[in-house]
């Protein structure tokens, strides 16, 4: 073979490699878009079978900070003796008794809004614990000591609950 006709192979070649890499280059540039939409379908699918159920779960974590917002909760939970320590057991119990009721639900919202939800029924335990401490004795007195420590300040369970709706906002 004399280098003319290598020369001349090459030029033939050269036009089939370069045809073959454009073409390589475009059909895997279109089976990613395929793939893409493809993905982007099955998500759509999903989510619409999957949203209400999810909504379903924030509406009920909303709930359940409500009835755990230190306001709500010594007023919905009266004193059923005069026992000051067995109140605040009572309370706590309450308040440990609502976030068993709602454990499911974390598998449909993120890690994080769950970790503040979980913050949130800690602080609020904290609260009473720490209320009731106190020197008071009577129960009334400490349902007044429990409300006075969250007049000052935001309630856990307002701060958990501006996040929740942060995230439900960013469901759409």
């Amino acid at each position: 073979m004399s280098g003319d006709n290598i020369f001349q192979l090459f030029a033939f070649l050269l036009p089939a490699v370069v045809t073959g890499a454009v073409a390589f280059y475009f059909f895997r540039l279109h089976t990613k878009n395929e793939e893409g939409r493809r993905r982007f379908l099955l998500h759509k699918d999903s989510q619409k079978d999957t949203l209400p159920i999810r909504l379903q779960a924030y509406e009920r974590m909303v709930l359940f900070l409500e009835r755990i917002s230190i306001n709500s909760l010594v007023v919905r939970v009266a004193p059923k003796s005069k026992d000051k320590s067995e109140y605040e057991n009572l309370l706590i119990k309450q308040v440990e008794t609502e976030f068993d009721h709602n454990l499911s639900q974390q598998i449909y919202m993120s890690e994080e809004c769950w970790n503040i939800i979980k913050a949130a029924k800690n602080a609020t335990i904290q609260i009473i614990r720490s209320a009731g401490m106190s020197e008071t004795d009577s129960p009334d007195k400490l349902r007044e000591d429990i409300l006075n420590q969250t007049m000052e300040k935001q309630s856990p369970s307002a701060t958990a609950l501006a996040f929740v709706k942060k995230e439900v906002g960013d469901l759409w």
